[in-house]
């Protein structure tokens, strides 16, 4: 018969006992907060915040001849005051998105990613872009100030007849 050794190299003591006790506890405890953050993450997205789709952008006697670049950053809104009138140009490159800049030197909008180019009305005529910055619609509220509304947009310039695009005056 096979005699057992008590206290053998084998056997744990209770202090080994207890380190890997409390070392398995602890690892099932981050794991199980790991799944559990993980879950909650699933269970609760995140929420886009844009901005407000309209808004009031100031008296029309505010915007002289030319590229107003005042609500470029805050609304990613262009506001261009020609003589036939007032209207506003997304600031978004129809290509792949980047945010052309206003040379006044040039009278040209031009894009840093992959030089589109587009002139004072939005139309393209360099680079890949493949159609003119959008144009938003355009008009005076009750209060007479002028109110851009970025929800109505056209994209071609056949479209730029249409009065709503054209703040005449």
């Amino acid at each position: 018969m096979a005699e057992s050794k008590v206290g053998g190299s084998n056997d744990l003591n209770r202090r080994e006992f207890f380190s890997w006790f409390w070392m398995g506890w602890i690892t099932f405890s981050v794991a199980a907060g790991a799944i559990v953050t993980l879950l909650g993450r699933y269970l609760f997205p995140n929420v886009l915040f844009e901005k407000p789709s309209s808004f009031r952008a100031g008296p029309p006697t505010e915007f002289g001849l030319g590229v107003d670049e005042r609500f470029k950053d805050t609304q990613s809104v262009w506001i261009v005051r020609v003589p036939e009138g007032i209207y506003a140009l997304s600031t978004v490159c129809t290509h792949l998105g980047c945010t052309p800049n206003w040379l006044p030197n040039e009278s040209k909008f031009k894009c840093p990613c992959h030089g589109s180019g587009f002139r004072m009305s939005g139309l393209n005529f360099e680079g890949p872009a493949p159609r003119p910055l959008e144009r938003f619609a355009v008009s005076i509220d009750e209060t007479g100030f002028v109110k851009i509304d970025k929800s109505r947009a056209i994209r071609f310039a056949n479209q730029w007849s249409d009065p709503d695009f054209l703040l005449r005056g």
